[in-house]
């Protein structure tokens, strides 16, 4: 009796493995590969700006205290995403982002473009306590930010890392970091990127 090739395939695991692996190479490259040659998505959106070295430090304690597993900051080009957080959210604006802070889940809203939706004041109360505004929220409580201050220590450094990757630093900008964070809290420092994002897309 003829044996079906797919029963080959199927019943070979090693096999199976090598040509969904190839599969999966050949998927993402047709996805992928003309992306890089769409000038939109290389080039800069008009007036970007680089994150201040507080921005970039308050962007490390983002991903360090894990907001980005239940905050997603891309905004879907759909009208039930538009009314409710804004603009649909563009390539050039992330340009300069190493990571990219995309995310994929929505525990809480996206931030894509929270940047002035809300006071200091507003954000520093719900990141100390988020029920104090919003009652319903389950997300925690982050009070040591407002203990723990930045000592500036490898700021430049960071910089320097980013300029490396495309990042209009200059070197002002570079030498000037760790006075520009030192003895500031990790409060101050991740409001100052909260509020700076989404606010650079006229």
């Amino acid at each position: 009796m003829k044996r079906n090739p797919h029963e080959l395939i199927e019943k070979n695991v090693g096999l199976l493995t090598v040509l969904i692996l190839v599969a999966i190479a050949f998927g993402s490259m047709v996805q992928i590969t003309p992306l890089m040659f769409q000038q939109q998505t290389m080039e800069p959106i008009k007036g970007l700006k680089p994150y201040t070295a507080l921005q970039l430090e308050g962007r490390d304690i983002y991903i360090r205290e894990g907001c980005v597993g239940c905050h997603s900051q891309m905004i879907r080009p759909f009208r039930s995403e538009t009314e409710r957080y804004g603009h649909y959210s563009v390539a050039g604006e992330s340009v300069w982002e190493h990571p990219f802070l995309w995310g994929s889940k929505r525990t809480g809203p996206d931030l894509a473009r929270v940047g002035g939706r809300y006071s200091d004041a507003w954000h520093h109360a719900h990141l100390y306590n988020p029920r104090d505004v919003v009652p319903e929220s389950i997300m925690p409580s982050f009070p040591w930010l407002q203990e723990n201050t930045l000592t500036g220590e490898y700021t430049a450094k960071k910089m320097e890392v980013f300029q490396g990757f495309g990042v209009p630093y200059t070197d002002k900008d570079i030498a000037g970091a760790k006075a520009a964070v030192q003895g500031k809290t990790e409060m101050e420092a991740l409001i100052a990127y909260l509020q700076s994002l989404g606010t650079q897309l006229k």
